[in-house]
């Protein structure tokens, strides 16, 4: 992979990129077919050092995924915006992580229940009385017919960049741009 342009804003500690990953709620997944490219939202987990999420067994995502691509998976935190008295220097405190790697159709019940069940320990912690069954997943349907599958992508690169907070320029409503020129 190449290297970030913009290398002081690389994260490499592993421990807050996997915090990323375990807290954040929807994350995007590219994909690329003869329509072209399009970012597809999705629930997720991060379980086991893998993205494990959810699908139908058909439809243009599941089309996509069928080539064998290496795949891009996103994730970002918006931690605010950070203002400026100069218009072009106003911007975005965040914090995000990009999974590169293959993406598998997970063929284990074993395993796919078991993501499952991390999936709904992410979501509804304390939710359901019991652990997930494999017979429910085994058997479950959509209303339209469709078995859910589960999917997983196997990371090979994993890179994450941050623009921190500057707490004193952090915009609140109300902040203008005359109340920081007064500030100097």
């Amino acid at each position: 992979m190449r290297p970030l342009r913009r290398a002081m804003k690389e994260v490499t500690d592993s421990k807050r990129i996997e915090q990323l990953l375990e807290r954040t709620r929807v994350g995007y997944l590219g994909l690329y077919d003869e329509e072209g490219t399009y970012v597809v939202p999705l629930n997720f987990v991060w379980w086991d050092g893998k993205i494990y999420f959810h699908g139908s067994h058909e439809g243009r995502k599941i089309d996509a995924l069928k080539k064998d691509e290496t795949y891009c998976f996103t994730v970002a935190e918006d931690l605010g915006t950070v203002t400026s008295t100069i218009p072009a220097k106003t911007g975005t405190a965040y914090f995000s992580v990009m999974a590169f790697g293959k993406i598998e159709k997970v063929a284990s019940l074993e395993e796919a229940t078991d993501a499952l069940e991390a999936m709904l320990n992410k979501y509804v912690p304390g939710y359901f009385l019991s652990k997930l069954s494999q017979t429910h997943v085994e058997k479950y349907r959509s209303g339209m017919g469709s078995p859910t599958v589960v999917y997983k992508l196997i990371p090979k690169h994993i890179s994450a960049k941050e623009d921190p907070v500057q707490e004193e320029n952090m915009y609140y409503t109300g902040r203008t741009q005359m109340d920081d020129l007064r500030k100097k």
